[in-house]
């Protein structure tokens, strides 16, 4: 008997699946924005503590249209598009832990860095940049991945 428990106790501290895990909660997040409501995809996807958001383009949410003035008037838009979505959800532009930058033009490259780095002045996310063509003919599009502030200890950056 005892060497049969001492095998059940070595298996399970082998395998955890005799140990019950908590799964994290998964929740699909409807846009708040009412052109976005029948879209067919989240704005968000929340998984435990992280956020998934859908791409973000600089189209101001009163007018329904791209703001005007180029790269950088929707490179600005677009974090603030992103900025709404996390803060409705969470979390903050410090608890950003990834971006995917999509660019119109390659061009428009140092200009659009040059307004990341503001927006991210010391926690620097992981971060993919490359061109293709983008819908409703925008310069710019950002999808972010974050986890959400309250379940965290605040940021530090590693030297």
């Amino acid at each position: 008997m005892k060497t049969k428990l001492i095998i059940l106790v070595v298996l399970c501290s082998l395998n955890f699946s005799c140990i019950k895990k908590e799964k994290p909660n998964l929740t699909y997040h409807t846009s708040k924005l009412e052109r976005k409501k029948n879209a067919p995809f989240s704005d968000a996807v929340e998984v435990g503590n992280t956020l998934y958001l859908s791409g973000q383009v600089g189209i101001h949410p009163d007018t329904k249209k791209l703001v005007p003035g180029g790269i950088e008037a929707e490179t600005i838009q677009t974090f603030k598009n992103i900025e709404d979505v996390l803060v409705l959800h969470g979390s903050d532009m410090q608890h950003v832990v990834k971006c995917t930058v999509i660019l119109a033009d390659l061009n428009d490259f140092n200009q659009f860095n040059t307004i990341f780095r503001k927006y991210f002045p010391k926690n620097k996310p992981a971060r993919t940049t490359f061109a293709a063509d983008l819908l409703v003919d925008a310069k710019i599009e950002i999808d972010i991945i974050a986890v959400k502030a309250d379940g965290f200890k605040d940021a530090r950056v590693s030297k």
